[in-house]
């Protein structure tokens, strides 16, 4: 695949990737690497951050060198384990490195790791405040903030799934144009598996009272937000509230904390034409993820499942959620007229890093009412897997991170015929990926 076969040219002096190894100056941090590393690793490795080092200075990132180049030349980091090969490739969010960063960060390594000229170091890149929201610079600030009630997670024992209530203060439908969600300490953060906000209200015109209408957000680590495309949106309707369930795990020490959702909300003169629904499509047999899961000692195992698209719609990210065996997943859409289209392809699944990928305006795919989601699903349950703690032991599908799931969560926004034909008129049907599809199932089934 594509992590190997760079990762093989980089062991052998002669190999060329991107027009920066054409330079005879050998790279520098100061010059080369600190840009990149602003760019693409400062916004987790940086003090008071999520990463437990900080590559913000020189003296802070040359003893983590060699470690640095392994994981970036294996594609471990950033955090982007999408297969660039197949399916969509522009997103909103997209922290990848380019093939010629990765050289060039193998190049300066290999080279000793100099510093260079600090005059060239460029300004230190400003952050803001962690006590504040990330969604503020555009948004300005939240319109409420909805806290959960806080939980004591001892310093050992087992999973705890905690699921506390909380009201919604509005007194008349509002429209939602994002959220943003975490827990409210760092600390938090290490207790905290994930964390999900329910949105329990009665549907406007019933009477059937307070029901489940899917999620208004997940926190997971490299979830935190969620804006929605322009006229597009959640509702919120008065006596609603948010059902939360945040998953907490033991890590040594007692810890206290809670989760918060920030709510940003359009004028209450704005209504948009699109409601929202965030999604699992399941990669098993049964509903909404929840499925059958039969994954025996030693084997690597592939599942999937099929969703029919009641109406036209967009797809407006893709997010896998496994847990500790989860190797890879496809995200496929299988078009009324049988021509299948590779939609998205993480080949190499990373339970710590519940990834978001967050489609670019311009490349969210459009699907035609009947359309069949088809999630494909493979779980490494082989001693291969560094992260298997036993190899031995069957895995079902359960809420424990022992256990194991199979679904990705999914933005929906479904759309009339009539402006899907719109659509199709200006943009025309895309070209059926059978094939793209064909190769990464394999790549995913094998053992590599």
């Amino acid at each position: 695949m594509r992590t190997l076969a760079l990762a093989a040219c980089l062991a052998f002096s002669g190999c060329v990737v991107g027009a920066e190894l054409t330079n005879s100056n050998p790279p520098t941090f100061a010059r080369d690497i600190a840009p990149i590393f602003q760019e693409k690793c400062q916004n987790c490795h940086r003090n008071g951050s999520m990463a437990p080092m900080s590559l913000v200075t020189y003296e802070e990132t040359r003893p983590w060198a060699k470690s640095i180049k392994e994981r970036v030349v294996t594609r471990n980091m950033p955090p982007w384990h999408l297969d660039k090969t197949v399916g969509i490739q522009h997103f909103q969010n997209d922290m990848s490195l380019a093939d010629d960063q990765i050289a060039l960060i193998a190049r300066w390594v290999d080279g000793g790791a100099p510093l260079g000229d600090p005059k060239d170091m460029p300004p230190p890149k400003q952050w803001p405040n962690d006590d504040g929201w990330q969604l503020e610079k555009q948004f300005g600030k939240p319109d409420f903030i909805l806290k959960s009630e806080p939980y004591t997670m001892p310093a050992k024992g087992q999973d705890v799934w905690w699921r506390p209530l909380t009201p919604i203060p509005v007194t008349e439908a509002r429209w939602v144009r994002a959220v943003e969600m975490r827990p409210a300490s760092l600390a938090g953060r290490r207790i905290t598996h994930h964390a999900l906000a329910y949105l329990e209200q009665e549907e406007p015109g019933s009477n059937s009272g307070l029901a489940m209408q899917g999620l208004l957000m997940e926190w997971a680590m490299n979830k935190n937000y969620d804006i929605y495309r322009p006229n597009t949106g959640k509702l919120l309707v008065p006596g609603g509230r948010i059902f939360w369930e945040m998953h907490l795990h033991a890590v040594g020490e007692e810890i206290r904390d809670h989760v918060e959702l920030a709510v940003y909300l359009y004028p209450k003169d704005e209504v948009p034409k699109y409601r929202t629904f965030l999604m699992p499509f399941p990669a098993t047999p049964g509903n909404a993820g929840f499925g059958q899961l039969d994954i025996p000692p030693n084997q690597i195992v592939q599942t999937e499942g099929y969703t029919v698209l009641h109406s036209p719609a967009r797809l407006e990210n893709f997010q896998p959620h496994m847990h500790l065996r989860g190797k890879a997943m496809l995200l496929e859409a299988i078009l009324p007229d049988g021509t299948k289209r590779t939609l998205s392809f993480v080949d190499h699944f990373n339970f710590n890093w519940m990834t978001n990928y967050i489609y670019a305006d311009d490349a969210a795919p459009v699907l035609p009412k009947g359309t069949i989601i088809h999630v494909v699903a493979w779980h490494d349950n082989t001693a291969s897997n560094r992260n298997n703690p036993d190899p031995n032991q069957w895995v079902g599908w359960g809420d424990r991170t022992v256990d194991e799931m199979a679904h990705a969560w999914v933005n929906v926004t479904y759309i009339s015929e009539a402006d899907y034909q719109e659509w199709l008129s200006k943009h025309g049907p895309p070209p059926p990926t059978v094939a793209a599809a064909a190769a990464a199932a394999a790549a995913a089934a094998d053992g590599n």
